[in-house]
């Protein structure tokens, strides 16, 4: 590791890792949230004066501030650094010169246009690691075309299974194909690492939006390609995966219940008072539940529709049926079990206040990740790593921000 040495205390696994971020919006960001999350110092890479488009986003605001920011860019320092200058891109190069990792999400070529080709770079710290993630990836007749999540969940086919079948294909009202790549970039990223330890060199780590959403895809590509097969729409079931549903209360509420292995669906009608269904022809395996799908969800909803949604939690979950309610984020917020496990946290913040945000995922015994700082100020660590990374007196710097670099 470049930044620390081998007494420093751990604060999180990948303490010591120094990682240079680059780009905006979603997916390269959130790579850079995992890392930072898990400890290592992240530096975000943002413009001058106007920083991070997201700084702006979300759907609600605290006093005109996004509260996606807070999130996001947790545990990262803020450079504000103009990469279209030359000064500024020098910058670059000679932190990058230190780092193990860069992460950018541009447009391929943007880079290269830079003169910040990964191959000048490795050539100037031959260990770098480098995650390049983009709507369509490196290679390849699109790769040139701007892309957005929505485009790879809609190019890859994912939006053609989301609702029901009579309907357009909504949307779900996530960033998921954004964050589902920034994962497969985070994966790449600590194998290139793992890579690196066996062989002393870093290497490219090349994440197309649309193939992270193409691999989430499960058995749709292989059963269209044995069959001829094309999967559509099912609602708020999956085709052939019974009983595996929302299921209607009493009390005008829903509860999904998962009940489709045949073990658990033999505790489900025990649950019911109708064990009978579990010997039934209809019923008595995963094919046959699958070809009576209709008819045993309606079994199902019929005997729901008798109790109210927490009394039917509870049994259901007395008898070891997968169930659950549909929450929103007051019920999130508010339930014991996510607060406990530290899923749902509060972290102290002079300019928010508290702020209430999911927690460190995963969960390391030894030496977990933390949120230490909500996303910083813009700007707010300029002086900290131009003068302690790059050894620039503090004059250097304000001459530098009086001419627009930082």
């Amino acid at each position: 590791m470049t930044n620390s040495d081998a007494t420093q205390a751990i604060d999180g696994a990948l303490t010591g890792l120094r990682v240079i971020e680059m780009g905006s919006f979603i997916a390269g960001p959130f790579c850079g949230q995992v890392l930072a999350d898990l400890g290592a110092e992240v530096i975000k890479i943002e413009p001058p004066r106007r920083g991070d488009a997201m700084r702006q986003w979300g759907v609600e605001t605290l006093n005109g501030r996004s509260l996606w920011w807070p999130v996001i860019a947790r545990n990262k320092k803020s450079l504000t650094l103009d990469l279209r200058a030359n000064a500024g891109r020098e910058i670059a190069r000679k932190l990058i010169g230190q780092a193990d990792v860069l992460v950018e999400n541009f447009r391929p070529g943007t880079l290269e246009k830079w003169d910040l080709a990964p191959a000048r770079l490795m050539e100037a710290n031959p260990k770098l690691v480098i995650g390049r993630v983009s709507g369509f990836g490196q290679t390849g007749p699109y790769s040139n075309r701007t892309g957005f999540g929505a485009i790879a969940e809609a190019m890859s086919g994912v939006r053609a299974l989301c609702g029901f079948p009579d309907r357009p294909p909504p949307r779900m009202g996530l960033s998921v194909g954004d964050s589902v790549a920034g994962l497969f970039t985070c994966i790449g990223i600590l194998s290139a690492l793992h890579g690196r330890a066996l062989t002393g060199k870093g290497q490219v780590v090349d994440v197309g939006i649309t193939d992270a959403m193409l691999a989430m895809c499960e058995s749709v590509l292989s059963e269209h390609g044995a069959t001829g097969a094309v999967r559509e729409r099912a609602g708020t079931g999956l085709p052939r995966i019974a009983p595996s549903n929302l299921y209607p209360t009493v009390d005008g509420k829903w509860l999904l219940i998962a009940a489709n292995g045949d073990a658990i669906f033999e505790r489900l009608t025990q649950a019911m008072a109708r064990p009978e269904l579990a010997g039934d022809p209809r019923f008595a395996d995963h094919r046959s539940r699958g070809q009576h799908q209709a008819l045993l969800d309606d079994i199902v909803a019929e005997w729901t529709k008798t109790l109210t949604r927490d009394a039917l939690l509870a049994r259901l979950n007395d008898c070891g049926v997968p169930a659950g309610p549909i929450n929103d984020a007051a019920d999130v917020c508010a339930d014991p079990h996510f607060r406990e496990r530290g899923a749902v946290i509060e972290v102290a913040s002079e300019t928010y206040g508290p702020v209430v945000m999911q927690g460190v995922v995963p969960r390391l015994s030894a030496n977990p990740g933390r949120v230490r700082w909500v996303g910083p100020e813009l700007g707010e660590h300029n002086v900290e790593i131009l003068t302690q990374a790059l050894g620039l007196s503090p004059d250097e710097v304000e001459a530098l921000g009086k001419r627009g670099v930082v």
